[in-house]
């Protein structure tokens, strides 16, 4: 018996740029080891399977190393093939993770995710991170009470585009990954994302880093919609609003590639 697979570059609207995610709808959950061996093969950010339940489904996400809590692109990308592939009707999808229950909106502007807002505090800037960045940060954020990603805070975009992080020394510094921002000079705000420690040295378009950049910069620059563009290699962009505890993020998917898996 074969599953079915496809692989979506998210946030993109062209192939070879976004970021890619593979994607396996199942009928029924595979054991967790399988999945996990599932996502290392596929090596790419993550991997999204899927089953069906009750009027959406659940929803989980593994990168080659780790199953994560929280994956946007791999959610849109997944949402992608229900609507594109799979004959899905109506325009919202709605998926059960670990991350909480998410909703993806299809419209004129392409799909749209609805995230949870991190809450956010500022922390000391921590040397050893930014050495290992590369450069030091003007300020840090942390989600407050809770796990998520390191925020560390740059006063210009060349400061950002300029990081050549040492991945080996960032993850001996970092438990957590780190986003790395400052204000965009074609758009309102630039990111990277680097997480070595779940086997992603830097990701190219990362939906979940933007939990935490909307709420910070919706505040800093006092405007609730910002145009927002993560500068990797591929590069990616996003139209995010805040709307109180959410974030809502809008971009575009494309499918690169679909096939089976035949032996696993």
């Amino acid at each position: 018996m074969s599953l079915p697979i496809y692989q979506v570059d998210a946030f993109a609207d062209r192939v070879f740029s976004g970021n890619p995610a593979a994607v396996m709808p199942l009928e029924s959950w595979l054991d967790d080891a399988l999945m996990q061996a599932l996502a290392m093969e596929n090596n790419l950010a993550e991997t999204a399977f899927f089953v069906p339940a009750g009027d959406g489904y659940e929803l989980r996400w593994f990168t080659p190393a780790v199953e994560v809590d929280l994956c946007g692109h791999a959610t849109l990308a997944a949402a992608h093939v229900l609507f594109e592939h799979l004959g899905l009707d109506g325009d919202e999808v709605r998926f059960a993770t670990r991350g909480g229950d998410l909703r993806v909106t299809r419209s004129a502007r392409g799909l749209t995710l609805d995230f949870p807002a991190r809450s956010l505090e500022p922390v000391n800037v921590d040397l050893a991170i930014c050495d290992a960045l590369g450069a030091v940060a003007s300020e840090a954020i942390a989600p407050a009470g809770e796990s998520g990603p390191l925020l560390c805070v740059y006063e210009f975009e060349s400061d950002v585009a300029g990081l050549a992080p040492d991945f080996a020394a960032l993850k001996a510094a970092s438990e957590r990954p780190v986003i790395v921002s400052a204000p965009g000079e074609q758009c309102d705000v630039v990111s990277r994302f680097f997480a070595p420690q779940v086997g992603i040295d830097e990701d190219p378009v990362t939906g979940s880093a933007h939990c935490s950049l909307v709420p910070y910069w919706a505040r800093r620059l006092g405007s609730e919609r910002l145009r927002c563009r993560q500068i990797s290699a591929r590069g990616g962009d996003l139209e995010c609003e805040l709307r109180g505890d959410r974030v809502f993020m809008s971009g575009a998917a494309i499918t690169f590639m679909r096939g089976e898996v035949l032996a696993y």
